[in-house]
């Protein structure tokens, strides 16, 4: 892990920005599509953690972008050509265009300021998105990622944001996965070969500081 003062001067709030993926009601709600990976953000306190790293960025000035995933009804633009988009396809609970699945789910808020970036293609929050290109406009240079899923999402963005030049902080219990205990040994193995790993406490107490000392 970083020492406080190694992680402080990465997360400078005026140049830092939060990324939220997929943390949206019908992956990690009650009535997820995928009740194994919901269950394991919510019992690991990972979706609670994101939470509250949310709220410190509204509380410091850290700009917040929530990732959705999403298709159309009719399914025009999805991705077919791989297992897990074609297993979806089958799911019960569909990731709709304005449906309640595709909502930011509690307890996470979502502030008048933050940017909700959706994807109808593809596996990565960044890649074909708009988030790179707001990322630039923003100024940031340090992207805390965070959310779901560990297997294949997290570490997309992570790589993504990475291949762009940004520097990225996981605060590794704020993402999750399935089985459980593949998310720390994909941690320590592949994200923390490229990315910075703290605690979500290690983070809220960056932002704190920097927050209160930019307001000062």
């Amino acid at each position: 892990m970083p020492s406080h003062a190694q992680l402080g001067e990465i997360l400078d709030t005026v140049s830092t920005v939060l990324l939220t993926v997929e943390c949206q009601e019908g992956v990690v709600g009650p009535d997820s599509a995928l009740p194994e990976l919901a269950l394991a953000a919510r019992q690991s306190g990972a979706l609670a953690n994101v939470a509250r790293l949310v709220a410190a960025a509204h509380g410091s000035g850290v700009q917040v972008i929530h990732a959705i995933a999403e298709r159309r009804p009719d399914g025009r633009g999805a991705n077919h050509n791989a297992r897990l988009f074609r297993a979806a396809e089958r799911l019960p609970v569909q990731q709709l265009s304005g449906t309640a699945a595709v909502r930011v789910a509690p307890p996470i808020e979502v502030a008048e300021e933050d940017i909700v970036v959706r994807r109808l293609h593809g596996l990565s929050p960044i890649q074909g998105t708009d988030v790179d290109a707001l990322l630039r406009n923003l100024g940031c240079r340090t992207l805390i990622v965070t959310g779901v899923s560990a297997n294949v999402a997290v570490p997309n963005a992570v790589f993504d944001a990475v291949n762009r030049g940004y520097t990225v902080v996981v605060p590794g219990d704020a993402i999750a996965g399935v089985p459980s205990e593949y998310t720390p040994a994909m941690i320590r193995n592949t994200l923390a070969l490229v990315a910075t790993v703290a605690t979500t406490d290690e983070v809220l107490h960056c932002l704190e500081r920097s927050g209160g000392a930019g307001q000062g």
